[in-house]
Formats: C-alpha cells, structure tokens, sequence
C-alpha cells in the first residue's frame, strides 16, 4: 500500500514536522510505503507530484489550517487535526488500511459529504481561525522586525521618545515595516474566509478585512482592528459559501468563482459591515484597547497570570494559540506590552524542563535527559513544543510546573515593562533586538525557567524510587503509572529472608533456553503474541493451564500497560498454574501495539512467569536484571537484528 500524508500547523514550526516524523516512522513499522508533504513556515516541502497522488490508495491530512484537497478528487481521504498525526499515526494509517475513509468528490460536495465526517474531529472555528492567524503571522513578523530595526540603528531620543529623522534611511525602512503591518487584518480576514469557502472567499475576505480597518467608511474615528477583521473574515466566508451552493445553469458555472461569488460575497459584506455592524464592532475594540492600556497594579498582573498560564497550559495547542493570536494582534494596535510577558513565557517550559534535566539527572529516565538538550535548545528560539515530550509522560506533573514558571515569568515581564514588537517569543526575539527593555525581558525568562525546573524537580520523584503498582498479584497501590513502571517495579524488588526459593537466579539464562525463544513471531496483535509465548512455556512443560496464566498476565496488562517504550515489552505475572520461574524471549520485526507509553510497538518481548507460591519476589528480581540491561541502545539493536536463537541466547547470556 502506498499512502500520501501532509501535515501543517498554524505557526509551521514544530506540530507540522513531528506529525511528519511519527507518520513516517509509523508507516515504516506497519510496512506501509508512505509520502509525507509538510507546509510550515517555509513553504511546501517534499511535494506530491502528480504520480504520485496517482499512485497513492489513500491520503491523510493532518492539519489545524485549511488544505486544499482539490488534487485528491476520487481518493480517499482522512483529515484529522495535527495532534492525531503526533499522538496516533498507527491508528490513521490502520484506518486508511482497513478503508476507513471517505473517497473526496470534489468541492462542490466536499461540505456535504467527506467534510461533515472528517472534520467533526475539529473545531470548525478554531480550524478557520487558525488557518486566518497562518498567514497573517509572517506580516507581523516582517514588520515588527523592520520597524525594530530602524528603530535600534537609526532612532534619536528625544523629549516624546525614539524617533526617525524624516530624511533618514531608517525612515524608509520603518516605512516598509508599517507597509507589512497594514496587511495584517485583511490577510487574517481573507485566509479565514478562504479556509471556509475555499478560492472564492478569499477576495471578499480580505475586502471586509480592509474595510474592518478603516473607520472612517463606517462613520467610526477607529477601526474595528482585529475583532472586526475576524468578524468580516467569517461572515465573507459563510455568505461565499452559501452563493457557492446555489444551483445555477450550467453556463453560467465557470465564471461563479471568479466573478459572480467574489463579487455578491464582497458587497454583501461591506454593505453590512458599513451599514450595521462596522460602528459596534468599533466601539467594542476601542474599549478593549483602553482598557488594556490603562491596565495597573493587580489588573495588569492577572492578565499576565492568564495569558502565562495558557500558554503554558497546552504549550502550541489551542488555548495556547488564542494568547498568542491576542498578544498578536495588540502589535498591529501599537501595544507591545502584551505580546512581552507572552513572548517570555513562550520559552519557559522548554528552556525550564531541560534545566531540570541538566541540574538533577535523577529525577530522569537517560531517553528524557537526552530530551531535555533538545528541548533547552527550542526554547532559546521560542519554541514551545520542546516541552511536549515531558508533558506526554508526566503530564500531572509537568503542566503545573510549567504554568507555574511562565505565570511568573509573565508577571515580570509585565511589572518591568517588556514590550514585544514581533509575533514570537524566546531569547531571540531580544538578540534580535524586538523587545523593549530587554533586560527585564532575560530575567523574566530566567526567573522563570529556574521556577519550572525547581517544581518539576520538586514533584517528579527520583527514577529509581518512582512508586509503581505492585505485581505481585496480592497488592496493589493506587500510585498513577510512570513511563518506567518496569523498572520501577524491579528497583523496589526486596526479597524478605523467610522466602524460599527453589532455583538460584543469577543470570537471565538461568531461567530460559534456546527453546523459549522466538526470533520470528507469528502473531499480528497483542493477544496473538501472548498466546503464542504462553504456547512455549506449555511445550517447556513449565505451565499446568494456559488459560490460568494468560488470565494473570492480562490481569496484569489491566493494571497498566507493560509496554515500557523504546520497542520493549514484559509481560509478566505469578500464577499458581506455573511450576517452575522462566522467561520467553520473541522478537516481532515490525512491531505489535502494546499501549506503550512512548507509543512505540513492541518489537522485543519479554514474558516473564513464576509460581505465585514459594518464589517471593522472583519475577521483580528478573525485571531487574532486564530492565537495567535494556537501557543501553546498542544491546537492543543487537538484540532486534539478531537472526537467530543461538544469536539471541548469546546477546541474553550477558543479562546478569
């Protein structure tokens, strides 16, 4: 099978690419031939070509903006937001497998049929704002940048603050920034209004977003600013859309899009933007604006407080998104002062978790250490996204210290007056020279960073001594389940001096034989697997019933997934149906889901039985010899290529 995938988020920077990695890597393991097309920030990358999309069973379209599906006509599509491209890629491309998907027809029935089942996954709002925000990003960007710039190199002090000369060359260049600031509104209006109604949205869209802007054609001394423009944008995009569905004759189809629509669409909008609503949306904007402005004391620092925490909160997802699309839009008003403390607490939970990392290794597993030099680095560049993989794992611990830190953070950002001119954050927005008072701008990221590393230090427990549900089949704790629970449960492994135990254990092959493994299995599933290992303990003649043991293991599974991540998997259990502790070793080439925490497929599988009586702690002490083993990468690749038992019997001899 061979399937087309694009991915693409409405900053483009990291949720577009890691959605492209994990479809990729995902299709790799289920053996699927796939082609990923990003459109980040740079434009499109690794395009289809017309053969391909002629080659391909399938597309998947992992998006939180609009994406033109016109060259999938007659294919069969899947459109998710991006988050289910980087949490579930197995499950989208099983789905294209198992032909869970609508065949597209085309944008006359697109509304009708494949939209109204693919994107109830989405918020149709939030979807069409966002694709709006896109595209309007890069002109605040290029003028906040521009008009910094000439401000920084050519502005003199005066009594009113830094001004240009008019005969100066900075002057130009402030110019040009203030051009780019211009388009900001109708951009946002027309690409909201594209995303809605496709190509003949896009004009009327922008004409209501340039009338949003300019007052004066509604009797108002301001303009209705960013709140109109999202208001012209939707409304644009609604009445196209509702042109588009009226049946017209045949001839007079072709020149629907580019003149009849575009033109019904832009009149109606502006008549009713001038007529009825431009003069409210004004006032309502005007009165938004002040109110910020003449922000103190208290006021102003809970509105720090709220913009930190969301921000912090999802770190790029949708509350995430809606304080960046505020603090945006107050640069295009000339307020930088709320874009600042967004701006530094755009870089406290990357920059914070991989501090952490750095000052207490060991409250982290070795893959998260190696994470936290990724994340400390995204964050210099005002990368929120760095911190997800924390978050993913530990969830109940890392978003509140990450909230915590960019909350305070925030907060001096806001009482030290930072200013931020460009639609980004981090430390580079200051090296680049953006931010206004920019000292305060570092130390607020810093105070802040420190606050996230120390709480997450302070409520992460060391990996070692991470409580984890007791196995033993007799006792259980209520203590919610860590990435390393395997290994856990070996660390805590304390047999008492009143146990018997029939068979000294020193050695991992003390207690398996060339006979229990497996370098090939046959089973597709989970269950298929565990039937299949059962199956050799049986023939080993270590096991009296095969379906009492499965049921322990299972119930094991129940408690939580024995799938530790990085492609391993131990099932194991006590069950008086075993005689004698042993161990089954299977390697599974392409992987079987096993719920693991990572996400990854089980490729090495390790089932681990024990009588439940005389043998105490047995099966702990065993987990503790693997789980220490299979930490280090070079013995599980050695471990996965092995070709056969004899290979494999000589990598398990070094597990003592």
């Amino acid at each position: 099978m061979k399937l087309l995938a694009i991915t693409s988020c409405p900053n483009g920077i990291a949720h577009t690419y890691m959605a492209a990695e994990n479809l990729q890597k995902a299709a790799e393991q289920l053996n699927v031939e796939i082609k990923v097309e990003t459109q980040g920030s740079i434009g499109v990358e690794n395009e289809f070509t017309k053969q391909d999309i002629q080659e391909a069973d399938g597309i998947i379209i992992a998006a939180d903006k609009t994406v033109n599906k016109e060259r999938f006509v007659g294919k069969k599509v899947i459109a998710v937001g991006v988050q289910e491209g980087i949490n579930s890629p197995e499950k989208l491309i099983n789905r294209m497998i198992q032909g869970d998907a609508t065949v597209y027809q085309g944008s006359s029935e697109s509304e009708a049929s494949s939209n109204n089942e693919e994107k109830d996954t989405q918020n149709p709002f939030y979807r069409h704002l966002m694709n709006g925000v896109s595209y309007m990003i890069p002109f605040i960007v290029i003028g906040g940048l521009l008009i910094a710039i000439s401000l920084t190199l050519g502005g003199v002090s005066e009594a009113g603050g830094i001004k240009i000369p008019e005969d100066s060359f900075w002057k130009t260049i402030e110019s040009i920034g203030g051009a780019s600031f211009s388009f900001m509104v109708p951009i946002l209006a027309g690409f909201i209004a594209y995303s809605i109604a496709d190509r003949p949205g896009l004009a009327p869209g922008m004409v209501g977003g340039y009338i949003a802007t300019h007052g004066s054609l509604y009797g108002s001394e301001a303009g209705a600013g960013f709140l109109g423009g999202i208001v012209a944008g939707f409304l644009a995009g609604y009445v196209a859309l509702w042109i588009k569905k009226i049946k017209v004759p045949q001839v007079v189809q072709p020149i629907m899009p580019i003149i009849v629509i575009p033109v019904l669409a832009s009149l109606a909008v502006g008549l009713i933007f001038v007529t009825l609503i431009g003069a409210p949306i004004a006032q309502v904007f005007v009165s938004l604006t002040n109110w910020l402005e003449g922000m103190q004391g208290t006021s102003s620092v809970l509105l720090a407080l709220i913009l930190g925490g969301m921000i912090a909160f999802d770190m790029g997802g949708p509350v995430n998104k809606v304080a960046f699309l505020f603090g945006s839009a107050m640069i295009g008003e000339g307020n930088y002062e709320i874009m600042g403390p967004i701006a530094a607490a755009i870089a406290i939970p990357p920059i914070g978790m991989g501090l952490a990392t750095f000052i207490n290794k060991k409250k982290f597993a070795s893959t998260e250490i190696e994470t936290g030099k990724a994340s400390f680095t995204m964050g210099l560049f005002g990368i929120t996204e760095g911190a997800i993989p924390f978050a993913a794992q530990d969830p109940f611990r890392v978003i509140p210290s990450n909230m915590v830190g960019a909350m305070v953070g925030a907060v001096i950002a806001m009482l030290g007056g930072v200013g931020d001119r460009v639609a980004h954050g981090g430390p580079i927005v200051g090296v680049l020279g953006a931010v206004d008072n920019v000292f305060m701008f570092f130390v607020a990221i810093a105070v802040g960073s420190l606050v996230t590393a120390f709480t997450a230090i302070l409520l992460k427990k060391d990996v070692t001594k991470r409580e984890a549900t007791t196995t033993s089949g007799e006792e259980q704790t209520s203590t919610p389940v860590e990435d390393n629970t395997i290994e856990q449960e070996a660390e805590e492994a304390t047999p008492t001096n009143n146990e018997k135990e029939t068979e000294e254990v020193t050695k991992l092959v003390d207690i398996t034989s060339k006979n229990l493994i497996e370098t090939e299995l046959q089973g597709t599933n989970q269950d298929e697997v565990i039937d299949e290992m059962i199956e050799r303990l049986h023939e080993e003649g270590v096991v009296q019933s095969k379906a009492d043991v499965k049921e322990a293991i299972l119930a094991r599974e129940a408690e939580s997934t024995t799938g530790i991540g990085m492609n391993i998997a131990i099932p194991h259990a006590k069950s008086n149906a075993v005689t004698k502790p042993r161990v089954v070793f299977g390697i599974k080439q392409d992987g079987v889901d096993w719920n693991s925490f990572d996400g990854t497929p089980a490729k090495l599988i390790f089932m681990i039985t024990v009588p439940k009586d005389g043998q105490g702690d047995q099966h702990l002490k065993i987990l503790q010899m693997l789980s220490r083993k299979l930490m280090d990468d070079d013995y599980r690749e050695q471990l996965l290529n092995a070709k056969s038992k004899d290979e494999a019997y000589q990598l398990l001899e070094s597990v003592e």
